[in-house]
């Protein structure tokens, strides 16, 4: 199994670059960073707050470390062009001699979109620009020129130069709706959910089967899953966790409970576990002891 780290998007950048160090020294697969402009506020109010950008964060990430991957979870293709996207993407692979993976999503956070004056289309219309943009990524990563004619974007013998290192730099899409999912198996190399293993499992179920509705194997994709731990003695901690608002999304118990789930995900098919910071500690400190006690603790433990 492989381990990657989720910093909360309002932590110092200091801090974050001090956790890539930290990770990418630990050994940890993987460094992901939201793409969003403010807190969500669960409706249409702008909230106030800080969160850095997230092109603006990677960069920074991939020239201070020298072998974890590095990716936004993910960029939404309401805010952002497919061309603007594709190009980051291989200038980050470039800065990065070839660690990065681009996590794309079709958007979801209406208080962001509302106060920046960007459009959240009706879902259906949402996920058409999606299917669209999602293509004329891939062509624009793979290919030398690429000419796409949609309803949404008009791409006319579009240059890509430089060419990723990688040779084929991945695609993630972070979604559990069916027709998300069907898109993904067809366009994509990686997908990602959240949920504790009970969950992810039925998010699975929905994958797996879009995957076959397009004749893909789902077993030939990476699968990553994040979830919220709460590592505790405490009874109390762990019962409001358990029954809190992000009860299906966390996995709250004993090191023993942990690696019993970790192991889990690894027998329902998924490659990446990844891990938020958001409860892992109330200092910078720690949560990086965290993340230490879980790669020295934890991580040997688990299987697959």
């Amino acid at each position: 199994m492989l381990f990657s780290v989720w910093p909360a998007p309002k932590r110092p950048t200091d801090e974050v670059l001090d956790l890539a160090r930290h990770a990418d020294s630990l050994g940890y697969f993987g460094f992901w960073f939201a793409d969003h402009y403010m807190p969500d506020s669960g409706n249409e109010a702008a909230e106030t707050g800080p969160v850095h950008e997230v092109f603006g964060i990677l960069p920074a990430v991939a020239a201070v470390t020298k072998a974890i991957r590095v990716g936004p979870l993910v960029s939404p293709t309401s805010v952002h062009h497919p061309a603007v996207l594709a190009n980051r993407a291989v200038t980050i692979d470039h800065v990065s001699n070839g660690r990065m993976v681009l996590g794309l999503g079709a958007g979801w956070q209406q208080n962001e979109h509302d106060a920046y004056g960007i459009a959240l289309e009706e879902p259906k219309i949402r996920v058409d620009r999606f299917e669209e943009a999602i293509q004329i990524v891939r062509s624009l990563l793979d290919e030398d020129r690429t000419t796409f004619h949609g309803t949404h974007y008009t791409i006319t013998d579009a240059p890509s130069d430089p060419s990723p290192v990688q040779s084929q730099l991945p695609i993630v899409v972070g979604t559990s709706g069916p027709r998300m999912c069907r898109i993904t198996a067809q366009f994509a190399q990686e997908w990602n959910t959240w949920g504790a293993p009970e969950a992810a499992e039925r998010k699975l179920a929905v994958f797996a089967a879009a995957c076959e509705r397009v004749d893909v194997d789902h077993a030939e994709k990476r699968k990553s899953v994040q979830a919220l731990l709460v590592l505790s003695d405490d009874e109390e901690t762990l019962e409001k966790a358990r029954n809190g608002p992000m009860a299906e999304n966390t996995i709250a118990g004993s090191d023993e409970f942990l690696i019993d789930s970790i192991n889990r995900y690894g027998e329902l098919g998924f490659d990446e576990v990844i891990i938020p910071d958001f409860t892992l500690g109330k200092t910078s400190e720690e949560r990086s002891d965290t993340y230490s006690r879980f790669m020295a603790e934890i991580a040997p433990h688990s299987q697959g």
